[in-house]
């Protein structure tokens, strides 16, 4: 199991604050935390300058003031699966997440994240079940 997408673990690549340009709809996003919180935005000034912020920590702060786009709630898996599927196209992120074999990938945390990851042994990991998905799409295409 891995479960600490950090630095320190050695496994910060799959963490959606990890530089890796992704474009959707021909922009360009510097981090899947960007594009994530940019997409929540009811406005596009808001997208715009969501999309810009310097940092994914400024992106994710202020994705969370941000007014949500009212199918929020319908989308933001779906969204996040495009996401996470565009960064591993990247021909230097993919084989890193293949090599993580069949180990089970759990988006740990202490800040209470129990949608997106697991907060003192409680949560949905849908972040972790995303890549999972997402690493073995790129097994099979890759077998082709």
């Amino acid at each position: 199991m891995i479960d600490s997408f950090t630095k320190a673990s050695g496994y910060a690549f799959l963490s959606n604050f990890h530089p890796s340009t992704i474009y959707v709809n021909g922009k360009s996003y510097a981090t899947v935390e960007h594009a994530y919180q940019a997409h929540k935005a009811a406005d596009e000034s808001s997208h715009e300058f969501i999309r810009n912020s310097s940092t994914p920590a400024e992106a994710k702060k202020l994705g969370r003031g941000v007014g949500l786009r009212p199918d929020w709630e319908k989308i933001k898996l779906d969204l996040m699966r495009t996401f996470i599927r565009k960064k591993f196209e990247n021909p230097f992120l993919r084989p890193l997440l293949l090599d993580t074999g069949e180990a089970k990938l759990v988006y740990g945390n202490t800040w209470n994240d129990r949608f997106f990851g697991v907060c003192r042994g409680s949560g949905d990991n849908w972040l972790g079940r995303i890549l999972m998905e997402v690493r073995e799409e790129a097994r099979h295409e890759d077998s082709l």
